[in-house]
């Protein structure tokens, strides 16, 4: 009943004039940001954050999710109509997207995408606003060690859970470590890494960092591959809409099968979008009574994919708020905005700033309102901007990622560091490291490194406080267990292909 009263007063903040037109100027930017190759949710959100210095921070939350609500929703325009990714999670949707909408069905194909999408993620913020203030109350019980174990959790994810190297996810944590240690200590206020630079002494902006590795080394990347946009056309009609809702309706278990998977990858920490809409889509398939149609244009390929990239994107933003943990590199920027509007996320944001959070959270329904509604009427706008020539597209992004870049301290040297870190995140995509590890470990490495160090003075040096404490230990021996699942991964495989052998015959 608590809840359901402050989401009624995050309503009457979220439903201001102001906040409605914050609303829908962060969707339609997201969309585009969604639509355009090489972008992204992460560099869209990196790269408008500066534009929120000026406004209250709730109409700012609200502007960089709804950014991110739009972007979910974009990211599926390219990739059925011209069969290129928008955003990486986005890939699994091309899958049978591209091919229904190349067989003359591209309306139904985008129906397919928004409406289940939707609903989705209206399922999700119900999630959310039920589930997020009881992890708040567990949370107002966590110590320093408790917190170091959850920030543990964090980081083993990228290495248990990841799809790519382990050795490449700690090696791209790693350096986001040792940037974040630059500055001054957070416990005793010495210089560290500075090499004597008084510009180094406040550490690297992660607004910078952000905008240089995922906006810049994506246009970086994208510019090299010189991507030439022709697709198809398509526009959703009303018949569109009615074939969704029955299709829906005959792949009604698909639809909260991958709704409930991917909210739950989205509050792991550090996954976010990507892996849930790859993983909904090889469970709709395997379970699927015609697998051999997916990849050819089938409807649940689509539903799954959507849906669980759109409840993602939802349950990401829910350990950043009652924990400060990012459940994706996007939450993960949108935290750096947090610490930067001078608000701390955690537990006590509840109690200290009602407003805010139910502010963000009422803003969940009203912009994917605005998100599918947007979407369903100018799909032809949106696809339009793909016909925009590379060569005036992409330095207009880098000029707006250099203004952005620049207005964080109004220094040069961050243009410098944006150039900087644009090259290591075009390099770390060549390599093929991951860039979420390196920035999650930039935003939390002063916080991690804090609750390590606080927690050894309290034990006084002794590892054993994180073992004798239960919510500590429960989520650092699950944090072991995961650093570990790359050794013993190849262990299990073998022993399950030794007990589905079958024993030869009896001569």
């Amino acid at each position: 009943m608590d809840a359901f009263l402050n989401l009624l007063g995050g309503f009457e903040v979220a439903i201001s004039p102001y906040n409605l037109v914050i609303a829908g100027v962060g969707v339609f930017l997201g969309v585009i940001i969604g639509v355009l190759p090489g972008l992204g949710g992460t560099s869209g959100v990196a790269i408008l954050l500066p534009l929120t210095f000026t406004m209250p921070p709730t109409s700012a939350i609200v502007f960089l999710s709804c950014i991110y609500w739009g972007a979910l929703f974009g990211g599926a325009i390219t990739s059925i109509l011209f069969n290129i990714p928008g955003e990486p999670w986005s890939v699994a949707v091309m899958f049978d997207g591209y091919p229904m909408a190349r067989d003359g069905r591209a309306g139904q194909a985008l129906a397919l995408a928004f409406i289940p999408g939707f609903f989705a993620a209206f399922i999700a913020v119900v999630l959310f606003t039920f589930f997020a203030p009881p992890l708040a109350e567990l949370a107002l019980r966590f110590g320093p060690p408790e917190t170091f174990a959850i920030l543990l959790l964090a980081f083993s994810t990228f290495t248990g859970l990841g799809r790519g190297s382990p050795m490449k996810s700690v090696a791209s944590a790693t350096l986001g470590f040792i940037l974040a240690s630059v500055g001054l200590d957070v416990v005793t206020g010495r210089p560290r890494l500075t090499f004597d630079s008084i510009i180094l002494l406040s550490g690297f902006s992660f607004i910078t960092a952000s905008i240089g590795a995922f906006g810049v080394g994506e246009i970086l990347q994208s510019a090299e591959e010189r991507l030439e946009f022709r697709g198809t056309q398509g526009k959703v009609g009303l018949g569109d809409l009615w074939l969704t809702i029955r299709e829906t309706g005959r792949s009604i278990g698909t639809f909260v099968t991958s709704t409930v998977l991917g909210f739950w990858i989205g509050v792991l920490p550090g996954t976010g979008a990507t892996p849930a809409s790859f993983m909904a889509y090889g469970l709709a398939k395997q379970y699927s009574k015609h697998p051999e149609k997916f990849g050819t244009g089938a409807p649940e390929g689509i539903i799954s994919t959507q849906s669980a990239a759109q409840s993602a994107g939802i349950g990401a933003l829910l350990p950043m708020v009652t924990l400060g943990i990012p459940g994706s590199p996007t939450a993960a920027v949108i935290l750096g905005g947090l610490y930067i509007w001078g608000l701390t996320p955690g537990p006590m944001l509840f109690i200290e700033q009602k407003d805010f959070v139910w502010g963000l959270i009422a803003s969940m329904y009203i912009g994917n309102v605005i998100g599918v509604l947007m979407c369903v009427l100018l799909v032809p706008v949106f696809a339009a901007i793909l016909r925009v020539p590379a060569p005036i597209l992409t330095p207009s992004i880098i000029l707006l990622s250099s203004i952005g870049a620049y207005a964080v301290n109004n220094t040069t040297f961050d243009i410098w560091l944006l150039l900087a870190f644009g090259v290591a995140g075009y390099v770390f995509k060549k390599l093929n490291y991951p860039l979420a590890p390196f920035v999650v470990a930039l935003v939390l490495g002063d916080m991690t490194e804090e609750a390590l160090r606080q927690s050894l003075i309290m034990s006084s040096g002794s590892l054993w406080i994180f073992f004798t404490r239960p919510i500590a230990a429960v989520g650092v021996v699950v944090a072991l267990a995961l650093f570990m699942m790359p050794l013993l991964r190849p262990g299990i495989a073998r022993l399950r292909n030794g007990l589905g052998a079958v024993p030869p015959a009896q001569a």
